[in-house]
């Protein structure tokens, strides 16, 4: 089993949207096997116009991070600023636009270890914030890993989708010493 230690952190470039792209894929398609559709849908990201666009923006927008195991990218982060569709913060803070493992490598504490990153990321820049928002159906399993990681669970929020089902969201933050 890997430990956080052996896991690198490089930034991401251009270069690495289709490693985001490859992630996504992988993560949808172990979700759609666990029937856990709502969460993403059934479709690759690497084949929706607007996703791919998406992973064109975080890769050429500064806040990219890759998880490396050797030559592996088995994880991304990407930060920056808060959704539109979440409430503001009351104070600056750093947001979790993406977190995103290879489900192959599932309980190697790869999303944990992204997740310090950012905190060390957000404590570096000043901030004493830093907030997600995550899929909060279902389960809420989602939710109770990132209260694993030291997030309280905030705001609820719904995402209107003109054509499908409604997207449930949780916000979350983790205060930062």
């Amino acid at each position: 089993m890997t430990d956080q230690q052996t896991i690198a952190i490089r930034p991401g470039g251009p270069a690495d949207a289709a490693t985001v792209l490859r992630l996504l894929d992988s993560a949808t398609a172990w979700l759609v096997a666990r029937g856990r559709t709502g969460q993403w849908g059934t479709e690759p990201a690497s084949t929706d116009p607007r996703r791919i666009a998406q992973a064109d923006a975080w890769a050429t927008g500064g806040g990219l991070y890759l998880a490396m195991l050797g030559d592996l990218a088995a994880g991304a982060l990407v930060v920056g600023s808060a959704t539109e569709y979440v409430p503001p913060a009351t104070e600056p803070e750093l947001y979790v636009n993406l977190l995103v493992t290879d489900r192959a490598y599932a309980g190697h504490g790869i999303g944990a270890r992204l997740l310090a990153y950012a905190a060390e990321l957000a404590r570096d820049r000043g901030l004493g914030l830093l907030r997600v928002d995550c899929y909060g159906g279902d389960d809420r399993a989602l939710v109770r890993f990132y209260e694993g990681c030291g997030f309280t669970a905030t705001d609820r929020f719904t995402v209107e989708r003109p054509g499908r089902a409604p997207w449930p969201g949780q916000v979350l933050e983790r205060r930062l010493g």
